[in-house]
């Protein structure tokens, strides 16, 4: 959350909600909504550490809101994090533990947890399709976080498959 919130601080300064709206609208109903809350947490975790700076605004009948503004050093944080490319390999990956771990232990049958796995996958599948109907066809980066989604499901499908080929 900290390097997307600076990101969005990149157009100007803004409060918590707002940037927290802004994440609601770009990314769409297939993202995790971030929680107000956490949001807040991350911002004043930034301020601390001189990625941001923060300013509190007065309100006429309402509490003083906090702005925040981004920082030379929150700015070159952002501009390293774009020109970074992202790694992250899937060889952790818990249910393949499970699957591993599933004839030593003796506790679960491996073919039972495929076939788990699949209808839990060929679940989420139906709701993100269900969730791409609904969304707005405008915002692109939704449809394109949604149907990224559903390849990686397409693949985790086809690749538990080839689980159960070889360990029937």
């Amino acid at each position: 959350m900290r390097l997307p919130l600076l990101a969005l601080l990149t157009h100007g300064p803004a409060h918590g909600y707002e940037l927290k709206q802004a994440l609601e609208q770009l990314l769409g109903g297939a993202y995790p909504q971030p929680n107000v809350g956490q949001v807040y947490v991350t911002l004043g975790r930034l301020e601390k550490a001189g990625l941001i700076e923060g300013e509190d605004v007065e309100q006429s009948g309402r509490p003083n809101k906090r702005t925040y503004r981004l920082s030379a050093a929150g700015l070159e944080a952002v501009q390293s994090w774009f020109e970074e490319t992202t790694d992250e390999p899937r060889v952790r990956d818990e249910f393949f533990m499970k699957l591993a771990l599933a004839p030593e232990s003796g506790l679960a049958d491996p073919i039972t947890l495929i076939n788990k796995q699949r209808r839990q996958y060929l679940t989420t599948m139906r709701g993100l399709s269900r969730l791409a109907a609904a969304e707005d066809q405008e915002n692109k980066f939704s449809q394109l976080l949604i149907e990224g989604a559903m390849l990686h499901l397409q693949a985790d499908l086809d690749w538990l498959e080839r689980c159960q080929e070889e360990l029937e």
